[in-house]
């Protein structure tokens, strides 16, 4: 069928997208779903471009410097890798086109305003913000509202 796609869930379990990536500013916003996964997250790099065996991380950036790795805190600390903020870990659920404008910048302004920092990952199928860890659940409490008065 033109336009389905299969789609791999956070769970393992695959279900039909039907309806694509999501554009529309207005439906990204009222329908983005943020989802705190539990555990700490910290941002540390290593030289080179590969992960050291053993490690597990959620995100991999290779940049001039080496590789930044996302990973949880319980792995940095048994790995000895130094790191110097500590994260939760926010999915948006819905499906978000990669070209689709405006999410991200709605996004950091409402967390922004409560003086929190994000830094956000794009997922082929989601957008990740990685926030305070002390403050994960003021954020996504932040981003449900944004939510419903996205979708009034």
């Amino acid at each position: 069928m033109d336009g389905v796609r299969s789609v791999r869930e956070a769970d393992g379990v695959s279900r039909v997208d039907a309806a694509g990536p999501e554009r529309d500013l207005d439906r990204l916003l009222s329908g983005m779903e943020p989802a705190l996964h539990p555990g700490r997250f910290v941002f540390t790099t290593v030289p080179g471009s590969t992960a050291p065996p053993g490690l597990s991380p959620v995100v991999t950036v290779v940049e001039d410097e080496g590789l930044t790795l996302v990973l949880e805190q319980s792995e940095a600390d048994a790995a000895h890798l130094p790191y110097d903020y500590t994260a939760g870990w926010i999915t948006l659920r819905i499906h978000s086109a990669l070209d689709a404008v405006g999410l991200t910048a709605a996004v950091a302004r409402t967390l922004a305003d409560a003086g929190l920092s994000c830094n956000v990952v794009a997922g082929f199928h989601h957008d990740h913000l990685f926030v305070p860890h002390e403050r994960a659940r003021e954020a996504v409490a932040l981003l449900e509202r944004l939510a419903e008065r996205s979708g009034q």
